[in-house]
């Protein structure tokens, strides 16, 4: 009787699911082969006397709850759902890919959600590990800067380097939260704010618009002050063209930010701290030593020696790529027998600014083609640099207009590869060269975790990931919109990009997240913009990128963890923030002029800084609870659906250049300038 409730109790499909047991009994030998009986169909479930022991707890009614949230975020799979078929990868890679995630609830101290700041608790982890690894202490030994290459110039050799504008537009601060009494100013050429008090931002004028920023790497720790190296044109009206090379005077400037801390700022006010004149046209981008460049200000050297404060890689306008070694400040200053100290120069007095002015022969020079052939002007500007970001730091790439992109081997001791000039420096070719585009390469990043890998984007609307092993093809090439830079966060398998306008469906311009083509994710919709995303910028520390753009607002975003497919990111909207915003406005002699006045439509800047100011407008970042109500995020909300572009003027606000530190001890602080030539500096502590 027991062995017949057994049976009856046991599902019919349970028994015919088991496998025969092998036996050598006489009786199993002797017996039929059993019948292949029907599989009984499962029951519905629906029967409440099966389900009377399944209580479900309150933590998986919440997780259902958030779960379901995750899914209805309407504007995150419109974006998503409307990127190309090419980047949708393929199903059974993103299911094998995806891990479950994990579960955050509740709120961190900075008022974001917990689930915005475990992706940034992780990143800084695994940054920190990196580091570890693959940094270096020192690198490039030979390449120390000597007094006697740098060459003091006197006022009137300095003149034709240095920017054309004296003065800065008007413009005044309003900062969120702080009655201010709306004062406007106007900075002299090379002079500097001081820091606000309570915020902490810096704010100086370099005099022309900002095309080229980079900050000087510094190992953690070292309490030192940050500097950061930049260029602006010398004209508020220069233009260029893509197409053929550009010579021409132009500054390399070295501005001195201080020792940045998070919650004191900088002690000093910002400072440049000199300036290399140069004769190779405009410069398009720039990138330190990641690594093993900086020493001590009062490291031991032996004249005409002086302390190193890191490699500096120009690429110029006339198709050159120059790499300086630059000294530190001090050291420079006491080389020339008198003690120049930082401060702001005197309007009128070009001795104070002139004096920091040098004209430098660079440690070496980077030149496409081979000694026997070829010659600079052979693959039109370059474009973009990237350094090895591992040690030894060994490779330099640089992209060229006709979509060439050459590597050099920095300390090669081969002689079809390094040549040695009359003066001194070297003259580098490359060990390898392939053409990447059809057209200029606008921007390109090596990989963090991977030496091996480097992605580009080019004016053919192309973004082509690489396998430096084999060069030949691109392991992934997608061709979606003009991209203008991209950032390839440490541990993430994809770039972040940023986009022109010109080529975006309506609605889907703005910054972008593209899988690498491994994992197989879709594109992910970080932030939409109304007008061209001129720069962009991540932080492997912060977890974070930011972006600025035409219209003249500085926005960062919180990205998810990445490895996970981002489908579903529960409520996107929450993880970007404004920075500042800059306005122009109408202006008279007392201010700002209140009603509907137009702007002038002119592109002369002569007649635009007359009849207007700027209004920069930032956010309090020391905190973001009850952020989605506070007045900056509404008024980033509104204007990402509703905000005009008008490009029949010149574009006074727009920002070009926006970089995050990449300094643990100052990781939090934020470098952007645009056309205006005012830089300016913010902390964002809520995050750091």
């Amino acid at each position: 009787e027991l062995a017949e409730e057994l049976r009856s109790a046991c599902p019919a499909t349970a028994t015919a699911a088991r496998p025969p047991e092998s036996g050598t009994g006489t009786e199993r030998g002797t017996e039929s082969p059993p019948r292949k009986r029907r599989a009984q169909r499962a029951p519905d479930g629906d029967d409440p006397a099966h389900d009377a022991d399944f209580v479900p707890s309150a933590e998986v009614l919440l997780q259902a709850e958030e779960e379901e949230e995750e899914g209805s975020d309407a504007p995150a799979s419109d974006a998503s759902g409307s990127e190309p078929e090419a980047l949708r990868g393929h199903g059974t890679r993103t299911v094998a890919a995806a891990r479950p995630k994990p579960q955050c609830r509740g709120l961190a101290p900075n008022g974001l959600h917990n689930s915005i700041m475990a992706p940034v608790e992780k990143c800084s982890s695994v940054t920190s590990s990196v580091r570890e690894q693959h940094y270096s202490q020192w690198e490039f030994p030979d390449w120390i800067p000597l007094e006697h290459k740098w060459m003091s110039l006197s006022d009137s050799e300095a003149a034709p380097y240095l920017p054309l504008e004296e003065k800065s537009p008007l413009f005044l601060i309003q900062r969120e939260g702080i009655e201010e009494d709306g004062a406007l100013h106007r900075i002299d050429r090379f002079g500097s704010l001081q820091p606000h008090a309570e915020r902490l931002d810096v704010s100086f004028f370099v005099g022309g618009p900002v095309w080229a920023m980079e900050w000087c790497p510094c190992p953690e720790g070292s309490a030192a002050s940050q500097y950061v190296a930049l260029y602006c044109h010398r004209s508020m009206e220069e233009t260029h063209s893509v197409a053929g090379l550009h010579g021409g005077p132009a500054l390399l400037q070295l501005w001195s930010l201080g020792t940045l801390q998070q919650e004191q700022g900088s002690e000093h006010s910002v400072a440049l701290a000199y300036g290399i004149a140069t004769n190779h046209g405009c410069v398009w981008d720039m990138k330190f030593c990641p690594s093993g460049a900086w020493e001590p200000p009062d490291a031991p050297r032996k004249h005409p020696q002086m302390s190193r404060l890191g490699l500096l890689a120009v690429a110029f306008s006339d198709g050159s790529v120059l790499l300086y070694a630059l000294p530190h400040p001090g050291a420079l200053h006491a080389s020339r027998g008198c003690q120049v100290k930082a401060r702001v120069p005197v309007p009128g007095r070009w001795s104070d600014t002139c004096a920091l002015c040098s004209q430098v022969q660079c440690v070496a020079t980077l030149q496409v083609g081979a000694v026997q052939a070829g010659s600079a002007s052979d693959c039109g500007q370059c474009f973009s640099l990237s350094w090895l970001p591992s040690k030894p730091h060994h490779h330099l790439a640089a992209g060229f207009y006709d979509g060439t992109v050459a590597i050099w081997n920095l300390p090669t001791t081969s002689l079809l590869q390094r040549v040695c000039q009359p003066d001194g420096s070297l003259k580098l070719y490359p060990f390898r060269c392939f053409l990447a585009h059809d057209h200029a390469v606008r921007s390109m990043e090596w990989c963090k975790a991977d030496g091996n890998f480097l992605v580009t984007a080019g004016n053919d609307r192309k973004i082509k990931f690489w396998d430096l092993r084999r060069p030949y093809e691109p392991i992934n090439s997608i061709k979606r919109f003009l991209s203008t830079e991209v950032a390839w966060l440490l541990p993430y398998n994809g770039v972040t990009v940023a986009q022109d306008n010109c080529y975006a469906s309506y609605g889907l311009c703005g910054i972008h997240y593209i899988d690498a083509g491994y994992l197989g994710f879709k594109a992910y919709f970080v932030a939409p913009r109304k007008g061209t995303v001129w720069s962009i910028s991540g932080s492997d520390w912060l977890n974070t990128v930011a972006a600025g753009d035409i219209t003249g607002e500085l926005v960062a975003a919180v990205l998810p963890d990445l490895a996970i497919n981002p489908l579903n990111i529960k409520r996107p909207s929450e993880r970007r923030f404004p920075v500042y915003k800059a306005d122009l406005l109408p202006c008279g002699p007392t201010g700002p002029v209140g009603g509907e006045q137009a702007l002038p439509k002119t592109r002369l800047y002569s007649e635009m800084v007359a009849k207007t100011c700027i209004r920069f407008r930032d956010t309090d970042l020391r905190s973001f609870k009850n952020f989605p109500s506070r007045e900056p995020m509404r008024r980033m909300h509104t204007q990402e659906a509703k905000a005009e572009l008008s490009l029949d003027r010149l574009q006074l606000e727009a920002l070009h250049k926006v970089r995050f530190s990449p300094n643990v001890d100052s990781q939090g602080w934020l470098l952007s300038g645009g056309q205006a030539g005012v830089v300016r500096a913010h902390c964002l502590r809520g995050l750091a």
